[in-house]
């Protein structure tokens, strides 16, 4: 089971956003996806989940079409999105926020247990389940985004900048979950950030995209041992 993207390429109107992507990503494997603004990466996760159409190229899950499928069937089909600036409904609790992420499986029994999981990944969260969303903090706010997706019981998890606006010590909590998700459920992760190093880090592999295109890919370690990806894409 595999995640693959091949010749992908996106239009926005007259504008090229993703040119000729591919890359693969392997079952239990984390990829970063790193780059400056603009270059791409946010467009190629919505595409992945269904939100952007594509141009050309093919992307695959588990052999399933992601480029010709509704966002609701591809969850269905193992993979959740969370979105850029921690994606919570503020006016719903923490629990009905959760719930929503499980609102079309039909045992009741497994979904307890789902959240059972989550609020032990996220000891916080399960300490504020009768709170609303709007009253978290910001780093509160990414653990019910992130809660919220896994609900759904994905394989493959598509994470958008979520170390957005939160602080060092946050963020570093933030990825180290991130990356544990990989072992202790199994998740398949693609990790869209600027924060580049931070995500190399934690990561497998790594993709670098500058102006829509894959500059380099390699393991993450590859990468961070580059004098020339340090240089243009990491800052030292």
């Amino acid at each position: 089971m595999a995640l693959t993207v091949s010749e992908l390429t996106i239009h926005h109107g007259a504008i090229c956003a993703i040119n000729n992507v591919s890359f693969t990503v392997a079952q239990g494997q984390l990829t970063a996806v790193i780059g400056a603004n603009g270059a791409g990466k946010t467009t190629l996760l919505r595409a992945l989940s269904g939100l952007n159409k594509s141009t050309h190229g093919h992307a695959t899950w588990n052999e399933h079409n992601l480029l010709h499928s509704k966002p609701e069937s591809i969850v269905r089909h193992g993979v959740s999105h969370v979105s850029e600036g921690k994606a919570v409904i503020p006016e719903l609790t923490v629990n009905e926020n959760l719930e929503l992420g499980a609102i079309w499986r039909k045992n009741k029994k497994e979904t307890r247990e789902t959240k059972d999981q989550i609020t032990s990944i996220f000891p916080r969260l399960g300490e504020r389940l009768s709170q609303r969303a709007d009253t978290l903090s910001g780093g509160e706010r990414q653990m019910l985004a992130i809660g919220r997706a896994l609900m759904s019981k994905p394989q493959l998890l598509l994470l958008d900048e979520p170390s957005l606006g939160l602080a060092p010590l946050v963020i570093e909590q933030i990825f180290q979950t991130i990356r544990d998700l990989t072992t202790t459920m199994g998740l398949t992760v693609v990790l869209v950030e600027q924060n580049a190093m931070g995500a190399l880090k934690i990561a497998d592999f790594g993709v670098v995209l500058n102006l829509g295109k894959v500059a380099v890919t390699g393991t993450a370690q590859s990468l961070m041992a580059d004098p020339q990806v340090r240089a243009a894409y990491l800052g030292y």
